[in-house]
C-alpha cells in the first residue's frame, strides 16, 4: 500500500451505498486516504434518500454523480469494496477486495437509508482503523 492509502467503492448504480461509503470515508479519514467510488451500470443521479441521510449527519453528497468503473480506477486503488455488484468487478493480483454486505437503498425510504448509512459508517471506522498508522493525522 502506498503512503496515503486509496479506496475504491463499488456497487451497481453507484447511486447509494457506494456514494455514502466514500463520504463517510472522505469525512472521517480527514483527507489522509485517496477515495474513489465507481458503479459497473451506473444510475443518471445520486439516490434523494441517501443524499438527505447524509445531510442529516452534516455530509454533503448532493452534488456527487454516478462513475463508470473503470480499469484504471481499479489499477489505481489499494483495497476495493464491493456492495452487491457480484462478479462484474475484475480481479488484479496484488489488490485488497472485500465485500460489504448492504442492503440495496434503491426505493427505500429515508428511514430505511438512516440503517444503511450507519452500516456503512462502522464499517467505514473499522476499515480506517485497519488502513491507517496509529496517530496519523
Amino acid at each position: 500500500m502506498s503512503e496515503k492509502p486509496s479506496v475504491l467503492f463499488v456497487c451497481v448504480h453507484n447511486t447509494g451505498r457506494s456514494q455514502m461509503a466514500a463520504a463517510w470515508l472522505t469525512h472521517l479519514a480527514g483527507g489522509r486516504v485517496e477515495v474513489r467510488s465507481a458503479g459497473s451500470n451506473p444510475g443518471d443521479t445520486v439516490n434523494p434518500a441517501a443524499v438527505e441521510a447524509m445531510a442529516e449527519v452534516g455530509i454533503d453528497i448532493s452534488s456527487a454523480t454516478p462513475k463508470i468503473l473503470t480499469v484504471d480506477a481499479l489499477k489505481e486503488s489499494d483495497v476495493c469494496i464491493t456492495m452487491g455488484c457480484g462478479d462484474t468487478c475484475p480481479v488484479f493480483p496484488g489488490k485488497r477486495y472485500l465485500d460489504w454486505q448492504l442492503e440495496d437503498p434503491s426505493g427505500q425510504s429515508v428511514a430505511a437509508v438512516r440503517r444503511i448509512r450507519d452500516d456503512i459508517k462502522f464499517l467505514v471506522e473499522g476499515l480506517i482503523k485497519e488502513i491507517l498508522p496509529e496517530g496519523s493525522n
